[in-house]
């Protein structure tokens, strides 16, 4: 079908831009000739941000951006403007930032209002077609922001100006937090309050996995002895990975949950949550051995390599919606699994999986064992899971949601450092195989002069890299170093870290900005130590560096990493909450951690990594030589051999190194007392 007279979407390769190829709304993509076009007409431009999972996207879209009325009114009165958020993140967070300035709460889809220079003066969400929702109808906001842009001009440059500034970066003022033992015990202690002490996560509704916050909570308990913190996570991953917001048939976790208890969520499936969900579950696996863990880490990572692959990559997301409504695809009637399941076996799987006649959500029901937590003896185990088998297949016969096949640099390095992780800690070695085809798809196909590209669909790369982009697959090619042993992975991650040195990092304001110094179709660079629902660049890059510094010996890297904390300290103090990956990071910079394998020649480490299962030390840089090879001068390590032509272990957490080891079972035991400190 041709593109609609005026609407210029049909070129692009966005699942999400396509979607709104047809709509009568005269779009265009964001870029230089749209912006061009506000300055030459004058008109105020109207900025729609989305993605192709989000269901109030799809709402706003079926009822105004299709509506030819609506249209109208929006061609006449605007340059309209769309934006894939996963495209184009450098400019969802800066008209974001604007909408939370204005007093808004945020998501999407974002409606923003810009002058003819790009700049923001109001904005807002979900506008209905009719009011609703206590919210005024999409029309009538159009014209009422038309007539104020033309009747009030000083107004409207108030409120750029105004906006322009608080969004302009600048290095945070005030007391510093210091990042030190007993601020952080202090801290992991405080954020406990925060914690739903029956269904785990954040208190309240809705509930969102937020692995930066637990993640923190995880690596302070196992460091300071307290068991409490590593209890909540565990709670935590265990709700989650028990509840509606897990996929019980075919694997993988739905974004969020809209209640309390995991049960309902926002069916959409992206590939941040479920890489940073098997990351933090495999941390818990290696210290608790939970069947629970293990079982959805499994079925997760098979959900991924079954479904979530794009080209030689992963893909970004699944939508909540299929046949227009949201979780149509998931969800089941007890009739139907009766007739899938035959009576029998289906009244023994709809007391595990909370199936009843009635349903718990819109009159169906929601897969869920809220009710059944712990899991059943393997006699019960085994047949349940054949049901599901046997459901999951009946179920893919039905309408599929809609996939967004774009791939992602960002989200693929986090996905690829949690395949690889994980393959150390299960001995997959089909997992590593998958990260690392991954991680060399984006290497060859993702890259140009030495610079990554943020997307690719179709044949083509685009969108200019973050430094997201560029944190995630550093953190993913050390990851690859840990599991495969291979030097040329770290040779990757220095060049990346250079290009970030070179156009991304701001030495007035001591870390890294989120575009790049050429990315030319921006009002202003965005700068933030926050955690978003991916980890922070600058959060991620702490612990880089600090990994960086240990494989090469160069102090440069750990200055670096000091430089970021000490920059961000005062943001820190302010809102601890929301650095919760800085936090963690510093404890990286507290305790560098590096495990040198030295192997005699015609032996293996196999055994000695094999102890390393058993034992949760995040972000830990293990270093396998063979006996004899040379080691940086400037190495903790340096001079030292293996013991008695045995494989040999030198754990060495901060400024000094345990004794030797040559056994599995002492090498968890040294890693366990080397990470844990005491705080009066």
């Amino acid at each position: 079908m041709q593109d609609r007279p005026g609407n210029q979407l049909g070129g692009e390769t966005s699942p999400y831009l396509l979607q709104h190829k047809d709509n009568p709304v005269h779009w265009r993509p964001w870029g230089a000739e749209a912006l061009a076009e506000a300055k030459a007409t004058g008109k105020p431009i109207l900025l729609s941000v989305g993605y192709a999972a989000c269901h109030w996207c799809h709402v706003m879209a079926h009822e105004s951006f299709e509506d030819e009325a609506t249209a109208a009114v929006m061609n006449d009165l605007f340059v309209n403007i769309k934006v894939d958020r996963e495209e184009r993140p450098d400019v969802d967070a800066i008209y974001m930032n604007a909408l939370h300035q204005i007093g808004e709460q945020g998501g999407w889809p974002l409606t923003m209002f810009l002058t003819p220079d790009a700049e923001p003066f109001w904005g807002g969400t979900y506008f209905p077609r009719e009011e609703r929702y206590g919210r005024p109808s999409f029309v009538r906001v159009l014209n009422e922001i038309a007539r104020i842009y033309r009747d009030e001009p000083a107004k409207v440059r108030q409120n750029a100006n105004a906006l322009k500034e608080r969004l302009t970066p600048a290095r945070h003022e005030g007391a510093a937090a210091q990042l030190n033992d007993a601020t952080l015990s202090n801290l992991a202690r405080r954020f406990l309050a925060a914690v739903d002490p029956v269904q785990g996560g954040i208190r309240g509704a809705p509930k969102f996995p937020q692995t930066q916050f637990f993640g923190f909570l995880w690596r302070a308990g196992l460091r300071y002895g307290l068991a409490n913190p590593r209890e909540a996570v565990a709670l935590t991953l265990t709700q989650i990975a028990q509840g509606g917001i897990y996929d019980h048939l075919g694997g993988g976790f739905a974004r969020y949950s809209v209640d309390e208890r995991w049960l309902v969520p926002h069916f959409e499936k992206m590939l941040y949550d479920n890489a940073l969900l098997i990351e933090l579950m495999t941390e818990a696996w290696r210290e608790t051995k939970s069947p629970l863990y293990a079982q959805r880490i499994a079925e997760t990572i098979d959900w991924v390599l079954r479904e979530m692959r794009s080209e030689g990559a992963f893909a970004a997301s699944l939508d909540a919606d299929s046949e227009g409504e949201e979780g149509k695809f998931y969800v089941w009637s007890l009739a139907e699994i009766e007739d899938a399941l035959g009576t029998d076996e289906a009244k023994l799987f709809a007391e595990v999986y909370g199936v009843t006649a009635a349903g718990n959500f819109e009159g169906h029901n929601i897969l869920n064992r809220l009710d059944a937590i712990d899991l059943r003896d393997a006699e019960t185990e085994m047949p349940l899971g054949e049901m599901r088998a046997t459901l999951l297949a009946r179920r893919g016969s039905r309408v599929r949601p809609g996939f967004d096949d774009k791939i992602l640099a960002d989200w693929n390095g986090l996905m690829i450092a949690a395949l690889a992780n994980a393959s150390q800690a299960f001995d997959r070695p089909d997992w590593l195989e998958a990260a690392q085809g991954a991680f060399n798809f984006i290497r060859t196909r993702m890259m140009s002069n030495g610079r990554l590209f943020h997307a690719y669909r179709g044949g083509e790369a685009k969108a200019p890299a973050t430094a997201n982009d560029y944190a995630d697959m550093i953190r993913a090619a050390l990851a690859l170093a840990n599991a495969a042993g291979r030097r040329d992975y770290i040779e990757q991650a220095l060049a990346w870290t250079d290009v970030l040195d070179k156009h991304y990092l701001s030495r007035e304001l001591g870390g890294y900005l989120l575009a790049a110094d050429d990315t030319s179709d921006l009002i202003v660079r965005p700068f933030s130590g926050l955690d978003d629902a991916t980890p922070n660049a600058n959060a991620i890059m702490v612990s880089n560096l600090v990994q960086l510094s240990l494989w090469t010996g160069e102090e440069r890297y750990a200055r670096r990493a000091e430089e970021i904390l000490r920059a961000f300290a005062p943001a820190i103090a302010t809102n601890p909450v929301g650095h919760a990956g800085l936090l963690a990071a510093a404890l990286d910079g507290l305790a560098p951690s590096l495990i040198v394998l030295i192997v005699p020649r015609g032996s293996d480490a196999g055994a000695l990594r094999a102890g390393l299962r058993d034992v949760s030390l995040p972000n830990a840089v293990v270093v396998e030589i063979t006996q004899g090879e040379a080691l940086p001068a400037s190495s903790i390590v340096y001079g030292k051999t293996a013991v008695a032509g045995k494989p040999t272990a030198y754990v060495c957490l901060g400024p000094q190194c345990a004794p030797p080891v040559t056994e599995a079972a002492a090498l968890a035991e040294t890693v366990r007392g080397a990470r844990e400190v005491t705080v009066a």
